[in-house]
């Protein structure tokens, strides 16, 4: 009389065996993340992106602020692993970084298309704010926000960011920049909210600046906002390079002054830009 016991028709797979499975999985997941961290391809992985065109430090929060495809992608790709340095990560974004370089090239910012650049803020706004009240602000925000932007959009002027109560601008021409300030300050002449009118400022410089993701950055921007510092409330402040570039015709035009503002070149001079005093 036989026994059942040990009749089987093949092995049995029991806890042993998916621990060793397990066990080999893990040994080549730890075998992939030392390859992917491996200091002499990541090494060469950072090389290649040196040789290649385009900004070799493409992926950091700075030039992938834009909307673009290969912005967004490589919005993606900079946040897989972002604990340890992957070479996984560096190819891909090398791969961006000639996709950005190419885009830049076919027409869509390669930094050296000179653009006219507009900053505003609000002079004395700050101080309101602190016993408006957050209802106050924000509505007063608001509707700033609307009529400045008008005027920027209606001037074919394109918004780079915008700078709480102010913000960065680029056009094709100086004419738009100081026609688009100009509305503004119109507009916001119709502009109150509990009694505070706003009173803007602002400054336009004509440069070639570095497109860097959605932002642009470098010495003709930072020369823009010194400009619009310089400004007092109500003014516009054009930079003598701006102004060649403009109908004198079409608008009156201040004494020339010369900017002592930190950063600013040493012999940049400003002038200030109004309408027409109606008769």
């Amino acid at each position: 009389m036989g026994s059942d016991e040990g009749d089987t028709d093949g092995p049995i797979h029991g806890p042993v065996d998916s621990s060793r499975e397990a066990d080999r999985l893990a040994r080549l997941r730890r075998a992939a993340v030392r390859f992917d961290s491996g200091a002499g391809l990541l090494a060469a992985a950072r090389g290649l992106r040196r040789r290649l065109p385009g900004d070799e430090r493409f992926g950091d929060p700075l030039s992938t602020a834009g909307d673009a495809p290969f912005q967004l992608i490589a919005r993606s790709v900079s946040s897989l692993r972002p604990e340890r340095e992957s070479v996984v990560k560096e190819l891909g974004l090398a791969g961006l970084q000639v996709w950005q370089s190419l885009s830049e090239t076919a027409g869509r910012g390669a930094g050296k298309d000179e653009l006219a650049l507009l900053f505003t803020d609000l002079v004395g706004f700050s101080s309101w704010a602190l016993s408006a009240g957050d209802a106050a602000v924000l509505s007063l925000l608001r509707e700033v926000g609307v009529v400045v932007e008008a005027a920027v959009v209606a001037h074919d002027g394109r918004i780079v960011k915008r700078l709480g109560d102010g913000l960065m601008a680029t056009f094709l021409s100086v004419q738009d920049a100081v026609e688009a300030a100009l509305d503004s300050h119109d507009a916001l002449a119709r502009v109150s909210v509990d009694g505070y009118r706003p009173r803007m400022r602002a400054g336009v410089h004509w440069g070639r600046p570095r497109p860097l993701g959605g932002d642009y950055l470098g010495v003709d921007v930072n020369i823009a906002a010194r400009v619009a510092d310089a400004a007092k409330a109500d003014q516009v402040l054009v930079s003598e390079v701006a102004l060649s570039r403009i109908d004198l015709a079409a608008v009156t035009v201040g004494r020339s002054r010369r900017l002592k503002a930190q950063g600013a070149p040493r012999g940049l001079r400003v002038v200030e830009v109004s309408r027409h005093a109606r008769e």
